[in-house]
Formats: C-alpha cells, sequence, structure tokens
C-alpha cells in the first residue's frame, strides 16, 4: 500500500504533519500548550502574546453559531516571558511558532528584540491582524496601513535575524493584494499566515434582542466555516503574486480534511485550526489527519507536493 506523507515544510523547517492549531485557541497556558506539544499536530503555535500578561475584554467575549464564531477576546495572554520560559523548559521536538501582537508598534519592536536572543524558537508569527485591538477613531488597523507596514518590516529586519512570518487581515479588492505582496516581496519575510477572524461583525440573540458579545458594542472577529471562501481567496492571491520562497499557511474555515485539502490546493503549504479545535479540543488533530489522509488515498495522492498550488480554473 502506498504510504501517504503529510508533511510539509515551512520555508525550511520542517513539520510532520501540515495541520497545526491557529493562535488565539486553546494556546495560552501550560497545560494548553503541552497538550499541543503531545498531540499529532505538526506545529505549536502560541497565543498572541503582549510584552506584559493581560486579562483581556470583559465577558461574554466569544460566540459560536452552527457555520462560525464571533470573537472580541482583547488578546488574554500571559506575557512574552512566559511563552519563552515555557520553550527553553520543555525544548519542544516539534517547531514551535511564538506569536506577538503588541499594542503599538513601538510595543512590537520590543517583543521582537526580546525574541531574537532566545536559541528555541522556531520563528516568529507576527500578528498584523488583530481586529480588536483599534480603539481610536478613525484609527486603520496595522495590516491595511501599507505605508507604515513597509517602515516597520524595513526597521525589523535592520537586527531580526530569524525566520519571521506575518499573520494577515483578510483582504478583498485586488489592490490590495498587489501592496501587500510588493512589500512583502521586497523583505526575507519566511511565511503569511491567511487569514485573521473578519473584522467588525455583528451577532444578534434574537430571542433577548441583544448583542452576544460585551466589548466594542457587540462587535468582533468572524471565523469559523462561514470565512473559508475568504480564506481560500486570500490563499491563492498571495501564492500567485509572493516568492515561491514564502510559504502560506491557511487559516480559516477547516472543519474537515476536504478543507485541508483545498487550502493545500489553493496553495497553502499548511493549514491553521482555530474554530473547530475550540469546538472539539486536542482531538481534532487526529480526526482531521485521518480525514485529510483518507482524501489523498481516494485520488492516489502521496503527499502535498503533488498537488499544492494545482487548482486548476474552468
Amino acid at each position: 500500500m502506498k504510504k501517504i506523507d503529510i508533511s510539509s515544510s515551512i520555508n525550511g523547517i520542517k513539520l510532520s504533519s501540515c495541520i497545526m492549531n491557529a493562535s488565539g485557541v486553546l494556546c495560552c497556558t501550560e497545560k494548553e500548550l503541552s497538550e499541543i506539544l503531545m498531540s499529532s499536530s505538526g506545529a505549536v503555535v502560541t497565543k498572541s502574546c503582549t510584552m506584559v500578561p493581560r486579562k483581556g475584554n470583559l465577558e461574554p467575549r466569544y460566540f459560536e453559531w452552527n457555520i462560525g464564531s464571533i470573537n472580541s477576546m482583547g488578546l488574554p495572554n500571559l506575557g512574552i516571558d512566559f511563552y519563552l520560559n515555557f520553550l527553553d523548559r520543555k525544548k519542544p521536538k516539534k517547531p514551535f511558532f511564538l506569536s506577538i501582537s503588541g499594542l503599538s508598534i513601538e510595543e512590537n519592536y520590543q517583543l521582537i528584540s526580546k525574541a531574537n536572543i532566545s536559541p528555541n524558537i522556531n520563528a516568529i508569527e507576527l500578528n498584523l491582524s488583530c481586529p480588536n485591538l483599534v480603539e481610536k477613531k478613525n484609527q486603520v488597523s496595522l495590516g491595511y496601513d501599507f505605508e507604515k507596514i513597509y517602515d516597520f518590516l524595513k526597521n525589523i529586519f535592520k537586527f531580526y535575524n530569524k525566520p519571521l512570518g506575518v499573520k494577515l487581515p483578510p483582504y478583498f479588492e485586488d489592490f490590495h493584494f498587489e501592496k501587500m505582496a510588493l512589500i512583502l516581496n521586497q523583505f526575507p519575510i519566511c511565511f503569511v499566515t491567511c487569514i485573521n477572524s473578519l473584522p467588525n461583525g455583528l451577532f444578534v440573540d434574537t430571542n433577548k434582542e441583544t448583542t452576544v458579545l460585551h466589548p466594542k458594542k457587540g462587535f468582533g472577529g468572524i471565523g469559523g466555516r462561514v470565512i473559508k471562501p475568504f480564506s481560500l481567496a486570500n490563499i491563492r492571491k498571495f501564492y500567485v503574486s509572493l516568492r515561491k520562497d514564502i510559504s502560506i499557511i491557511g487559516c480559516g474555515g477547516i472543519c474537515y480534511g476536504k478543507d485541508i485539502f483545498e487550502h493545500i490546493l489553493c496553495g497553502a503549504s499548511a493549514v491553521q485550526v482555530g474554530t473547530q479545535f475550540f469546538k472539539e479540543g486536542i482531538r481534532v488533530f487526529d480526526r482531521l489527519k485521518n480525514e485529510f489522509i483518507s482524501i489523498l488515498k481516494e485520488k492516489n495522492y502521496s503527499s502535498i507536493e503533488e498537488f499544492k498550488g494545482k487548482l486548476n480554473v474552468i
């Protein structure tokens, strides 16, 4: 019987499985991170961290329905020192991605500088796209401020010398993809993660006639199955416009093995699971792995490289 290999590589970082957790979901505490380490996931991604611990927004701040989720978590995390100490103590045998999301450009520089001296980090996932941190009136989320992103990355790579990827917000216009690709192609970016949740969603409880979230007057980021078409579109757009040495990690709407197949067919080298991980817990990685392998057997593929990015247009 043909052996099915679902391993992958993120710009030279070897993953035993192309399936990993998404930052933000069950990856904050020591217990949660340890469970991911022991699971069949191909890597560990931490909760996006700040310089000091944060409790996050007031509850209720997360809600699920049958095809999606909405959240306004406010970056609850234990602070970068906790995650660096965890990494130093555990010395994981699978790749470890430190997600960071400072509350300002200056804080991001501090976080990256601190991570730069840690010997055990495989890569940083720089969150340029958190939709819950824009509180000032008329302030543009960093992920949509292309001039600021260019200056930011230019300054980062003056001193940072480890693998660095960026987690991007969803883009919807061709000129947005073109602008961001033009910027990223100028720097030694290791990977991009597409996409973070769709910002400024609203879900209503018709029985109570209220919002389901307390923070931000009920507005939050939308995730889950409902956002998969946007995830696939962003993956495809960047796959055809980025340098080929910049890997793409797909994120958004991974519920079944066929979703993984679609993400990779559009150009992703690996996928992250968020809402579905929250629903099922750690066993989701085994289920998705088995479903994905079954699909590859049916299609007579032995590895993801045989079909990655080979989407046909009718």
